[in-house]
């Protein structure tokens, strides 16, 4: 099975759960388990959490995620065109938050490379962050 989506919305905290309905309707048709499922879900709402919370800074900006299926494995690519990152290698680290007085738990990286097969970030200064999530269902 080959399948492509996007789609663009505000970096409005409610679109966060919209995000991960959505991710969970694209990939139903390849029949992943429950936990399959649940770690896909988890892992875009915490890029989408990351592009809303940490993207633009106190100002609107729309939040862009891509759904790609080949055969069986699943990439979403969740991208901001906000104020980047500085230091990815950093913002990757366990407990490290950029928004403490947010109480941010810091994992966010962390759980989603537990829960997926390869994660990819790609960030510049000035000109927002991707994030790219990959993983093979039914291994």
């Amino acid at each position: 099975m080959n399948n492509t989506m996007y789609l663009e919305f505000l970096n409005e905290s409610e679109n966060e759960s919209f995000a991960r309905v959505v991710a969970a309707a694209f990939i139903a048709p390849l029949n992943p388990t429950v936990e399959e499922m649940a770690e896909i879900k988890t892992a875009v709402s915490e890029a989408v959490t990351n592009a809303i919370i940490h993207g633009y800074e106190n100002t609107v900006g729309m939040v862009h995620m891509e759904g790609r299926i080949s055969e069986r494995t699943v990439t979403f690519i969740i991208s901001d065109d906000g104020c980047g990152i500085s230091d990815v290698e950093k913002a990757r680290e366990p407990l490290f938050t950029g928004k403490p007085e947010l109480e941010r738990s810091g994992m966010g990286f962390s759980i989603m490379e537990s829960f997926m097969d390869k994660v990819e970030v790609r960030s510049k200064l000035g000109d927002g962050t991707e994030v790219k999530l990959i993983k093979t269902i039914g291994l």
